[in-house]
């Protein structure tokens, strides 16, 4: 190796120096200071009896570099000479330099205060971990949620609800987000932003994760990511880090409501966090809410109010001592803005869910009550209330059959995602059914078909075919000749850059599936995932049923986060088996010739059944299809084609009864 030259070695320590910080820099730019005052005052000291000593022309040097001011009082020319040059030079060393050290340590330090790098002091707050297509919706969640939220408050002993966002980037564009959108706004200010991610034990600190009330760890599944470290490795990564900081310090576990890709790890996720844990399987909750609506067509519409909206009804869980001493029928009647839906028990082996429990079911303090309301306020009697509801008798078996689209369906399936086994395993646990799956979409099929053995093994899955079409090209979508199936389901690919090109690419081919069935004698049932919410609105010719996955998912994840109970009943109403909603058309009940909503709600307990509102043939003036716990006096004016909506079934049929009891309805 060659020496390297003196200037190198300088530069060298300089650049070591000017590396550690303002400090050093400062003190670098001080020694050259010192050195150009030592050159300026050995220039002038020589012959000049203006000077005590050297000392005196240093100084008189350094008071030329500092201040210009000085410039006028020198006499003679060299001395004048000296001075302009040492005018300059500090211009350019003194000022400029330390203004640009200084200026550039003040940016820097209100950089790393903007990353969000200073752990927070906050308590009972509740912690987002992550920032991905979930977390705004989610945080419209649980702001939307008054009711609970002071539920939630008073519970944790706090006036104020505060979030903390643990984000890979804090960035302006996420702050700006937060801050321009219309259901958060000025709201904003009660979020706290923090930089790091859930892999970083140091950054689960940063947002105070064992002091929260509550922790939601939605998925953090990337478009177009081909990374080994799934989503679920990183959820069960933050789960262990968070369970050996609380064993270190000694603390209690928060509770932690986590969402995970692949329902097959759940256990692994419960094994790897031993305090209070919730696990949202989103691969589940979608194919299970996908099955549901394809066996009863329309029932997005109640899906989408029930668990995206924040207008319209909700699922609230509330404790049993608000009716202590009652009935389920004695408390329902104290309730007229509201539905009870059934009870919660708690057994040996966790909640018993009893929905369309028998109206003389007694309700005990340790109960929890499932109640349908527009809001939380609702879910109580009213203090001012004159005239009880009349008494809804329901017994304890349901008499009529649940109906269900069928027994067999041809299922065209357009686009792929990592959902699709999950999918195909959910219509595989209706037994009565039978599926055949065509799936068309462009990446390779034994890609495709290898992902579905792995998930199914060695278990016998639901018939499928794999074709390889791209379905925005007009002749390979009329070749599958689309209006010969049953229902259609167009999936958001999740391996594009963002949801918003995935959604280009599901709304571009819904078009296209609606040009090809234009002419179709009959019509399919057509179902459309969205990744975005913002683009539901753009299908201003939508006939389509449109489920927005990550809406859906950060409701649940939101609500769960609140009421920890509504995992359970969820769960209850969306699996095979036991209850569920239905539709059923106005001649099954025996009904007077006008009636009111009262009316079909006795007439349905009387069958054992929950009345939940109308489906209507034809939109109302604000667009709904649907009309969910309306008032009891309300006339419902029922229509050709109307079909009542109807919580059917009971909690306590398996699902070989509930299959051995289901018959055809018509689509």
């Amino acid at each position: 190796m060659l020496p390297l030259p003196f200037l190198d070695r300088v530069k060298y320590i300089v650049e070591r120096q000017f590396v550690k910080g303002a400090l050093f820099q400062l003190l670098v730019v001080g020694v050259f200071i010192g050195l150009i005052s030592l050159v300026g005052g050995l220039l002038v000291w020589p012959g000049s009896d203006s000077f005590g000593d050297l000392g005196d022309a240093v100084w008189w040097a350094f008071l030329r570099l500092t201040d210009p001011g000085y410039l006028g009082d020198d006499q003679g020319d060299w001395r004048r000479l000296v001075s302009t040059l040492l005018t300059i030079t500090g211009y350019v060393v003194f000022m400029g330099t330390l203004v640009a050290i200084l200026t550039r340590s003040l940016i820097a330090r209100m950089t790393d205060l903007e990353r969000g790098l200073t752990p927070v002091t906050l308590r009972h707050h509740v912690v987002v971990l992550g920032w991905n297509n979930r977390t705004i919706p989610l945080i419209q969640e649980l702001l939307a949620s008054s009711g609970r939220v002071r539920r939630f408050l008073a519970l944790h002993a706090t006036r104020r609800l505060r979030m903390v966002v643990l984000s890979e980037e804090v960035s302006s564009e996420q702050v700006l987000s937060l801050s321009s959108d219309r259901e958060i706004g000025r709201r904003a200010r009660q979020i706290v932003l923090r930089s790091g991610t859930p892999l970083q034990p140091e950054a689960l600190h940063r947002a105070a994760c064992l002091d929260a009330a509550a922790v939601i760890v939605p998925s953090g599944r990337e478009h177009g990511s081909d990374s080994l470290v799934s989503a679920d490795v990183r959820t069960v990564k933050a789960l262990l880090s968070m369970a050996s900081q609380a064993q270190y310090q000694h603390r209690p576990l928060p509770y932690v409501v986590a969402e995970i890709d692949d329902i097959r790890k759940q256990a692994v996720v419960e094994r790897a966090y031993p305090g209070p844990l919730e696990v949202i399987a989103g691969d589940a909750v979608i194919s299970r809410l996908m099955v549901q609506t394809i066996l009863h067509p329309g029932l997005s519409e109640v899906l989408n109010e029930l668990l995206t909206a924040r207008v319209g009804n909700d699922i609230y869980v509330r404790s049993g001592d608000i009716a202590e001493g009652l009935t389920l029928g004695e408390f329902a009647r104290t309730c007229p803005e509201a539905i009870v839906l059934g009870v919660l028990q708690d057994g040996a082996g966790g909640w018993q869910v009893r929905l369309n429990a028998p109206s003389d079911t007694p309700i005990r303090d340790e109960d929890r009550l499932i109640i349908l309301a527009r809001d939380y306020s609702e879910t109580q009697p009213p203090a001012d209330l004159k005239t009880p509801l009349d008494t809804i008798e329901r017994g304890a078996m349901p008499v009529l059959p649940l109906t269900h689209t069928g027994p067999r369906h041809r299922i065209l399936m357009l686009g792929w995602n990592d959902r699709v086994p999950a999918l195909l395993s959910e219509m595989a646990g209706y037994d009565s059914h039978a599926f055949q799956v065509d799936l068309v979409s462009i990446v390779p099929a034994d890609d495709r078909q290898l992902a579905i053995d792995r998930y199914f093994g060695d278990s016998q899955g639901v018939r499928h075919h794999q074709i390889e079409a791209d379905f925005v090209v007009d002749a390979e979508l009329r070749a599958l000749e689309p209006a010969g199936y049953d229902c259609i389901l167009l999936l958001s690919s999740d391996r594009l850059a963002s949801g918003e090109e995935a959604d280009a690419r599901t709304m571009m081919g819904y078009l296209q599936l609606q040009e090809v069935l234009a002419d179709a004698d009959a019509q399919p049932q057509v179902i459309l995932e969205l990744s975005d919410p913002d683009n539901e609105t753009l299908l201003v010719t939508n006939q389509s049923e449109t489920m927005v996955s990550p809406m859906i998912l950060s409701h649940i994840l939101a609500q769960v986060a609140l009421r920890r109970e509504l995992r359970v009943v969820l769960e209850e109403l969306f699996t095979p088996g036991g209850a569920e909603i239905i539709f059923r058309d106005f001649a099954d009940y025996d009904l007077p010739t006008e009636p009111d909503f009262a009316a079909l709600e006795a007439a349905a307990g009387r069958h054992g059944e929950t009345a939940l509102g109308v489906f209507r043939t034809r939109p109302d003036s604000n667009g709904s299809w649907v009309m969910l716990n309306p008032d009891r006096t309300t006339p419902l004016d029922l229509q050709t084609g109307d079909r009542l909506v109807i919580l059917g079934g009971s909690a306590g049929q398996t699902s070989a009864s509930a299959d051995h009891e289901t018959r055809e309805a018509p689509v």
